[in-house]
């Protein structure tokens, strides 16, 4: 929801970073992949309840998930790139909650299901650029990317605030993780309904 509106702030400074490594021969792969890292590292440090160091390593993740958007407009986007840089981020996605799930059994079952509201966004978010791209569809509303992206009430922004939160008040995991997975479902809706009026019949 709040991504496209964020990009005009971050995009500058990431660009400047990004191209900097690009003149330092990073490529844009190898950022995605170094910021698995710590985006898995973050699942296991919250499983063992260490939050201060989950959230360093949250932030961490992000900031070299970014890195890897301005290496690549530095240097030129590539398939491959698209498909590791969303394959690492759906990791991330998931270690998180995955983290919390282990931390304590209280927040199992809450845990399960905002995977799940993950897993059920990311399947109408990828159909949806799948379909998109068949069609010729654009937009450059998230930035130059390797597919289409759609808009949505859960989007990457509103993702990460969840994250910190969770990090800094594990207490009230249970109630953000319903929270958000409500959110999520919503999203879902309101893609499959865009869905709808863009691939619907009569759309060609």
């Amino acid at each position: 929801m709040f991504d496209a509106k964020l990009r005009p702030l971050i995009d500058p400074p990431l660009n400047a970073l990004g191209r900097g490594l690009a003149r330092a021969g990073i490529g844009a792969n190898v950022v995605t992949l170094a910021g698995l890292v710590p985006g898995i590292a973050a699942g296991l440090a919250i499983s063992c309840q260490h939050y201060p160091a989950a959230l360093g390593l949250v932030l961490l993740n992000r900031l070299l998930d970014g890195l890897d958007g301005a290496v690549a407009r530095a240097r030129g986007p590539s398939d491959l790139g698209g498909y590791l840089d969303i394959l690492a981020d759906f990791a991330f996605y998931l270690a998180v909650p995955l983290g919390f799930g282990f931390a304590a059994r209280a927040n199992a079952l809450p845990a399960l299901v905002l995977v799940a509201s993950f897993t059920l966004t990311g399947v109408s978010f990828l159909a949806f650029a799948t379909l998109a791209a068949k069609r010729g569809q654009q937009t450059s509303a998230h930035g130059v990317k390797s597919f289409f992206y759609s808009t949505g009430l859960a989007e990457g922004t509103e993702t990460i605030a969840v994250f910190v939160a969770m990090c800094l008040w594990p207490e009230h995991f249970p109630l953000l993780a319903w929270s958000y997975a409500a959110l999520c479902l919503l999203t879902v809706f309101q893609r499959s309904a865009l869905a709808w009026a863009s691939f619907g019949p009569g759309r060609g």
